[in-house]
């Protein structure tokens, strides 16, 4: 009888599984990648943004009182130690799709599990809205103001939060993960 070694698993090993579970989690939850096109990019954006106004009323005013939209209908996130998020959305404007763009975050730390949601930008001002479309790669910082809570609830749009640059609609969480947040999501141009 051969005895084999007992399986150790080293640091790269134990990346490599982490990175490849992460990866076919993201690819299993249908977030758009490998998508026909823009089509479907822009049917998800519909159907993203009736959801949105039926759930939070307070965003029709929003929608309208934007310089544009970014609408990301479906952002996947998933993460054992090291994780991902990865969607793909339109940016409207007067409610025309004028680019699409992808999102992609990556995290280390203390995390488990997976979640899946929507998300949209709402640029207030002209210049956030010009800022945003100018740069090669914009992300997502602390200082997000949130219209709407992951937790159901609807927050006010105040006249004071009204002057935010940038504000965002987080909504539609399906799934189980402790620390998801926008912060740190970096928005890249893409061709569908």
């Amino acid at each position: 009888m051969s005895s084999t070694p007992p399986l150790r698993l080293t640091r790269r090993g134990f990346t490599l599984a982490a990175l490849a579970s992460v990866g076919v989690t993201t690819a299993a939850c249908n977030n758009a990648i490998g998508s026909p096109g823009a089509a479907t990019i822009d049917a998800r954006v519909d159907a993203t943004l009736n959801e949105m106004y039926n759930l939070y009323p307070n965003t029709v005013s929003l929608a309208e009182k934007s310089s544009g939209m970014l609408v990301m209908p479906l952002v996947t996130e998933a993460g054992l130690w090291l994780g991902g998020a990865y969607g793909r959305g339109a940016l409207r404007v007067n409610g025309i799709t004028v680019d699409y763009y992808s999102t992609t975050k990556a995290t280390a730390g203390l995390q488990i599990g997976a979640s899946q949601y929507a998300h949209v930008l709402f640029f207030m001002t002209q210049d956030a809205l010009y800022d945003f479309r100018r740069s090669p790669g914009w992300a997502v910082g602390a200082d997000m103001e949130y219209v709407v809570a992951d937790t159901s609830e609807s927050i006010g749009t105040d006249s004071n939060q009204l002057r935010k640059p940038v504000l965002a609609a987080v909504f539609g969480r399906a799934g189980l993960r402790l620390g998801a947040t926008l912060e740190g999501i970096k928005y890249t141009r893409i061709i569908p």
